[in-house]
Order: C-alpha cells, then sequence, then structure tokens
C-alpha cells in the first residue's frame, strides 16, 4: 500500500510540475539576433515597422494584433503579409523559431 501510494505521489508531483512551468519560447534568441538582423532589421529595427508604422515588434502591439506568441511570430516569418515577404524558402524552422524568441525577448524588454 504504501508503495501505491509513493507512486500515486510522485505522479501527481510530476504532473503538477509539467503544467505549471511557464512557457519558452523554444528558440535561442542569441541566435535569432544575428538572423533578425541579416534578414528582417532593414524595416524592423529597433522593433519599428518602417511600412506600417502602427504595427510595431513592442510588446503593446504584438498584444494588440495577436501577434505575442512564438507560434504567431513563426507564422508571420514563414508565411509573409501584405508588404512583407515569405521566408519559408530562405530560414528553416529552427531559424524562424530563433527569430520569434529573439522578437519575443525584445518585446519583454522594450526593445
Amino acid at each position: 500500500m504504501k508503495r501505491i501510494v509513493s507512486v500515486l505521489l510522485l505522479g501527481m508531483a510530476i504532473f503538477t510540475f509539467a503544467f505549471s512551468r511557464p512557457a519558452f519560447a523554444a528558440g535561442d534568441a542569441a541566435s535569432g539576433a544575428k538572423i533578425f538582423s541579416a534578414n528582417c532589421a532593414s524595416c524592423h529595427a529597433g522593433g519599428k515597422n518602417l511600412v506600417q508604422a502602427n504595427k510595431t515588434l513592442k510588446k503593446d502591439a504584438l498584444e494588440k494584433y495577436g501577434m505575442y506568441s512564438e507560434e504567431a511570430i513563426i507564422a508571420q516569418v514563414a508565411g509573409g503579409k501584405n508588404a512583407m515577404p515569405a521566408f519559408t524558402g530562405r530560414l528553416n524552422d529552427a531559424q524562424k523559431a530563433d527569430v520569434a524568441a529573439y522578437v519575443l525577448s525584445q518585446a519583454d524588454k522594450g526593445w
């Protein structure tokens, strides 16, 4: 009986830890900074947007437009939109995740 209780408690502890951890971007922000500099900074230097001034990469704008997540940023980078080109042929999945991690980290810091 003690063994069953121990196994149940261990299972509950693992379950609690697994679902209570904060979410972290899967990408590497340091690598993303280099990729961003080479591919994105011409329009988005300092988190700005030279084409659509109100759609910056600042945290409040990302939240306002539903872009404050790794998944949303990766989708935008992959598919492009409006004047932004798609980077699917130029960046692999890991590079897109790295860019997303960088953008989110910079947005959290206020660029």
